[in-house]
């Protein structure tokens, strides 16, 4: 019975003799991961310019190869696109009654397409999660807002605007102004952006729907990421900060592409965008402005200072508002446009340099998964 009892013991020993060499091997290929992840990580411009530059030429011409099969596969839809592109050529090449039309179709074309462009890179928020709400859309209903109580009237020209809004000849009467009107006035650019915002939740949700259907295993960093930010997701309140996880989860469970487009475009370019847009327009309403410049000169010692800049910037506006077409406005640039100009340059240029390291850290993660799947076939062998 000792015997016995004995042997049926010994394959428990060895199954935890066993469990060590697992839990090695585990560890190793860990660690090699996380080699693998720290080498890309410290493919950037202001490290290794040559080999990132490099890496990053080669990931375009991949990128454009396979945009190019894809394209290939649905050349009846490419086909039938550039025939309306040369109907549109020549119908905007051709002289005739229809041009004021056509001139017309093309500027809504490119405000709208500015708008929801700029929607787009919201989602992303420029590489630095600062969305461009907060850099154009905003400032700019603020102005629209500023210039309808400046001028009495929201007659001054329609989008895509001149360079500066000008007051009309005819004046309106003060008090005439109503939030409804402001609101109509900023519609159409504000559900621009609100679209060009829902289209920029598609990635992820395709991403997550590809790797879904495709069958394949998550890779090991993407699911410990994506498990990370469930974790995240559960003790964050709503609404959710972390949305970009409502495309990944809707994309890995097979939502359909219309349910989710469908409301993600309903709350972003309807009910969000108005709640944003009345925010806007009651904080940049003319007594509430006026009140906010009262209170800033109120502060100790650095108030005046700093109700300084502030009124000279409010007046400047509001004598650029009255200047009628042709007769030229004030060159005197304020420091606060100037600082505003170049934050949004740099903030373009960081986007830029993220968009080049980040294609060429892919290049890279392509040459350690293609190193790694050698050296497996040449184990089995």
């Amino acid at each position: 019975m000792a015997t016995n009892g004995a042997s049926c013991e010994q394959p428990q020993k060895r199954g935890t003799k066993d469990k060590p060499n697992g839990y090695f091997a585990d560890s190793a290929v860990s660690e090699r991961r996380q080699k693998d992840r720290e080498e890309r990580l410290a493919l950037v411009l202001w490290r290794r310019p040559f080999i990132t530059l490099h890496y990053f030429l080669l990931e375009t011409f991949i990128t454009l190869k396979e945009w190019t099969l894809k394209l290939w596969r649905r050349r009846g839809t490419v086909f039938l696109f550039l025939v309306l592109c040369s109907l549109f050529s020549l119908a905007y090449s051709t002289e005739g009654a229809h041009q004021k039309y056509v001139q017309y179709l093309e500027k809504r074309f490119l405000w709208c397409a500015y708008w929801v462009g700029l929607g787009i890179l919201s989602s992303v928020g420029l590489g630095t999660g600062l969305h461009t709400f907060l850099l154009y859309l905003g400032p700019h209903i603020a102005s629209v807002t500023l210039a309808a109580y400046e001028c009495g009237s929201t007659d001054f020209p329609e989008p895509p605007y001149p360079d500066q809004i000008i007051c009309p000849e005819a004046g309106g009467m003060e008090g005439s102004i109503s939030l409804w009107s402001i609101i109509s006035k900023v519609r159409l650019e504000a559900c621009m952006w609100g679209a060009g915002t829902a289209i920029g939740e598609l990635p992820p949700y395709f991403m997550a729907r590809a790797a879904r259907l495709s069958g394949a295993d998550p890779d090991d960093e993407d699911y410990e990421e994506f498990e990370e930010m469930l974790g995240q997701a559960e003790t964050a309140q709503i609404p959710n900060p972390l949305f970009d996880l409502a495309g990944i989860t809707c994309g890995h469970f097979l939502v359909p592409f219309w349910t989710f487009f469908g409301a993600t475009l309903i709350g972003k370019a309807i009910i969000k965008m108005h709640i944003q847009k009345l925010f806007v327009i009651i904080t940049f309403s003319k007594h509430i402005v006026e009140q906010m410049v009262s209170l800033i000169g109120s502060l100790p010692r650095v108030g005046p200072s700093i109700q300084k800049p502030f009124s000279e910037y409010l007046e400047a506006q509001r004598s650029k508002l009255h200047h009628h077409t042709g007769e030229g406005t004030p060159a005197s640039e304020n420091w606060l446009s100037w600082v505003f100009e170049k934050v949004v340059l740099v903030m373009v240029c960081y986007f830029i340099f993220s968009i080049i390291n980040s294609m060429a850290q892919s290049y890279a993660k392509r040459r350690q998964q293609s190193r790694q799947q050698r050296y497996s076939e040449e184990k089995t062998k």
